[in-house]
């Protein structure tokens, strides 16, 4: 009996090893891998601001449009459960992560909202490539969860931004940062692209789905070059921020995650879409937060904001969070 007990254990840390090695070794990871060394090397490669701003463009438009086919044939009864869901799950992250780094990262009130709008917003890459770990798992997700993107992007940085707020006289600066996040471009096209995939269909997106399907990941793994030369820089500041800083941007996507998958299961969705909707709550905003955060809250230390999101929880995430949130899906799956 304890010589079966041992295979089984030995055999879960087995097929847990080899969910983050497969998660590792795929092109997209790799890319980012490579953006960082390059970074350590000092090299000299770099991706023009011009063709980041492009690919952006690209990848967000690509995904509303995707998201908004999906919603085109999908009952909205299917949709309504995980949507309001998804938006409570857009109020709740934002308020952990404030206390808690209130409580535990000892910073201050506009540091701490600063933060919480990046843990509350949501990482379009780490949503991207959740999804791909999902299929190379041998999961599906489903169709209409980019739907879920765009909802995630706004509420968490209005209810960290309301914290800062409610301790500010500067209420202009608010206005102004909520008009940041609502016509910036990632709402735009996400919003934009889901209407317009809504409204035209799978049919009448066939003449455009060459373009925005076959290059997709082509261009993702360029945007993860960015991305990787970014966090290189921003891991250095990492031993900076102190222990209890990384600490807490290893701690919160976790959190956020398996609360991101519990209730992706309470309201219905399949394993895949429970893991991919978990990596989603888990991740920090990087495109949307940091313009809001950089208006309304000036005096916020980005040393804090940006290497979390950016040093520690996204590399965090890919290499080890995604496949945890696989794994977690499954066995609540069991559970409930």
């Amino acid at each position: 009996m304890p010589s079966a007990c041992i295979l089984r254990r030995s055999g879960v840390r087995w097929r847990a090893m080899q969910l983050i090695t497969d998660n590792l070794i795929s092109p997209v990871v790799l890319c980012f891998v490579l953006g960082i060394v390059a970074r350590w090397i000092k090299s000299d490669l770099f991706v023009p601001e011009q063709i980041y701003q492009g690919l952006s463009i690209y990848l967000l438009l690509a995904i509303g449009l995707k998201g908004g086919s999906a919603l085109a044939s999908t009952p909205v009864s299917e949709v309504m459960i995980p949507g309001l869901l998804t938006l409570l799950l857009g109020v709740i992250t934002p308020i952990s992560a404030y206390f808690l780094m209130r409580k535990f990262g000892r910073l201050g009130v506009e540091d701490s909202a600063a933060v919480a709008a990046h843990y509350g917003s949501v990482s379009v890459v780490t949503f991207l490539a959740a999804g791909e770990a999902v299929k190379r798992a041998g999961m599906t997700a489903e169709g209409y969860l980019p739907a879920l993107v765009a909802m995630l992007e706004v509420p968490g940085i209005i209810v960290a931004l309301l914290f800062a707020n409610s301790s500010s006289t500067n209420k202009n600066s608010w206005k102004r940062a909520l008009h940041e996040v609502i016509t910036g471009k990632s709402i735009v096209l996400l919003g934009g692209g889901l209407i317009i995939g809504a409204l035209c269909g799978p049919a009448k997106l066939h003449d455009v789905q060459v373009f925005f399907s076959t290059a997709f990941k082509g261009a993702l793994c360029i945007f993860m070059i960015e991305l990787g030369l970014s966090a290189g820089k921003r891991l250095r500041d990492a031993k900076r921020a102190g222990a209890r800083l990384l600490v807490l941007g290893c701690l919160i996507p976790v959190l956020h995650g398996f609360l991101g998958v519990a209730v992706a299961l309470v309201a219905g969705m399949s394993v895949g879409g429970a893991a991919v909707l978990g990596a989603m709550a888990s991740s920090a905003s990087y495109i949307a937060a940091p313009a809001a955060v950089r208006v309304a809250l000036p005096k916020a230390n980005p040393a804090y904001y940006l290497t979390m999101a950016l040093g520690i929880t996204f590399p965090f995430n890919l290499a080890l969070g995604i496949p945890l949130y696989q794994k977690i899906a499954i066995l609540l799956q069991r559970w409930l």
